[in-house]
């Protein structure tokens, strides 16, 4: 991998984590487009999407230093109820990542039919977010949450990020569309998505590391520290931009437009297949 190679997939990385068109597609499109070699791939991978988790952590230091002070006062406050809601939606992924984690890596291969199936997922639930609302349906006048989500809601959204595993399905869009259809306020909704998968992804990459450091694993090889430092800077700095972008997008745009970009990509991918 070049360093120039390593800049552009970085910043790809970092523009679809928060944007919902799944960062693993893009980053599988962009593999195939610049003809990158396939080898330490996944290193790179892993190393760009850490970057994009401490753009997060930077977007939301004030919100995640809030909750973790209200944490310490030892008392079920707002910031209690909230982090127990996050840990709730971390249920099912912590259930995926436990008992099937082995299937769910070899759906990552070379071929890019699986991702562009995912992309026509994630098209259909963004569409379908912006037309259905399980409350307006079941409930002239659902009651109001503590923090503007109940513990059944963030489980839902939990499942959501579950089935995001997959190549192809976008975490953010799939996270962010199944909360506005079960009745998430949009305001609400894109911090929740981004805080939820903080610890999982953080405790992914650090089981990881430690398998590095105890020589239980190699990182890196194929693909040069210059490439990683290059693709990490570039996925942190362009996720700096794309979180707070993604914030306001929620709040106002409507979702049916990126499912029909994320038809477009799929579309391209079945004919590079």
């Amino acid at each position: 991998m070049s360093w120039w190679q390593a800049i552009l997939l970085g910043l790809v990385q970092g523009l679809t984590e928060f944007l919902p068109v799944s960062s693993s597609g893009h980053l599988m499109l962009f593999k195939e487009l610049l003809g990158v070699d396939a080898e330490g791939f996944l290193d790179f991978t892993v190393t760009v999407h850490f970057a994009t988790v401490l753009s997060t952590l930077v977007v939301f230091w004030s919100e995640i230093w809030n909750l973790l002070k209200g944490l310490l006062k030892f008392r079920y406050n707002d910031e209690t109820d909230y982090i127990c809601k996050l840990i709730v939606s971390m249920i099912p992924v912590g259930i995926v990542g436990v008992f099937f984690k082995d299937q769910v890596e070899a759906l990552f291969g070379d071929s890019l039919i699986p991702v562009a199936i995912g992309l026509c997922i994630t098209a259909a639930l963004l569409f379908f977010s912006d037309h259905f609302n399980l409350f307006q349906r079941f409930a002239k006048a659902p009651k109001p949450y503590r923090n503007g989500i109940s513990f059944w809601q963030a489980f839902t959204v939990g499942i959501g990020q579950a089935f995001a595993v997959a190549p192809g399905i976008s975490r953010s869009g799939t996270t962010i569309a199944t909360g506005l259809m079960a009745g998430v306020d949009r305001s609400r909704m894109a911090q929740f998505s981004f805080l939820m998968v903080l610890a999982p992804i953080i405790g992914e990459q650090s089981l990881d590391l430690l398998k590095v450091a105890t020589g239980h694993a190699s990182f890196g090889d194929g693909v040069g520290p210059v490439a990683l430092l290059l693709g990490f800077v570039a996925a942190f700095a362009a996720g700096l931009f794309a979180c707070r972008a993604m914030i306001a997008l929620v709040k106002k745009a409507r979702l049916s437009w990126f499912s029909l970009y994320c038809l477009a990509v799929a579309l391209l991918l079945f004919i590079l297949s």
